[in-house]
């Protein structure tokens, strides 16, 4: 089996600009391409999850969410970095669908697609529903700081807060025994 990193995207892997609808409109937060080489040499591999309520309320158009996770591919590809697999939730928040986080459905989801291992993985987010939802799934769970207070949410709290993308990857890198 393998061990993975789930991200969230927005506020995670890219700058979140609110229902991104334009494929060049892609901006990376910073450390995100070293930290995922150093996780990819630690052998981890990597999914990302994704809810897109702008999807239902009609702020993002499907093609164009395909072609930004094209782009986001193909960008992470020039730095020798794979993405087995992107998933997303194009449910509105009031929905509690499976598949949207906090909800697990994304995560189990890859979990079963590639042969993944709950135990050695995982979830990377900036929201308190995306610490959840790894949680739910059975996966360590990382909050990266910058979108919400983790002291104000009802969830568990994660296993590490992080303040920047190269703290998430230093602290899953040493958190291995090689």
């Amino acid at each position: 089996m393998k061990k993975a990193v789930f991200f969230d995207r927005d506020g995670t892997i890219i700058i979140d600009k609110i229902y991104l609808n334009d494929p060049e409109a892609i901006e990376y937060l910073p450390g995100v391409f070293d930290g995922m080489k150093l996780l990819r040499d630690k052998g981890f591999s990597f999914v990302i999850v994704t809810n897109q309520s702008g999807v239902p309320r009609g702020l993002v158009d499907i093609k164009n969410l395909d072609q930004i996770h094209k782009n986001i591919r193909a960008d992470l590809s020039k730095h020798g970095i794979d993405v087995l697999g992107f998933y997303y939730a194009p449910f509105l928040v009031e929905s509690n669908h499976p598949m949207r986080k906090p909800n697990s459905g994304m995560i189990d989801a890859g979990l079963k697609d590639y042969n993944i291992d709950p135990t050695q993985s995982w979830m990377v987010g900036d929201r308190m529903t995306d610490v959840e939802a790894g949680h739910r799934a059975g996966l360590k769970s990382i909050f990266l700081e910058g979108t919400e207070d983790p002291r104000l949410s009802e969830f568990a709290e994660a296993e590490f807060i992080a303040k920047n993308f190269t703290e998430v990857a230093t602290f899953i890198g040493d958190s291995i025994s090689e």
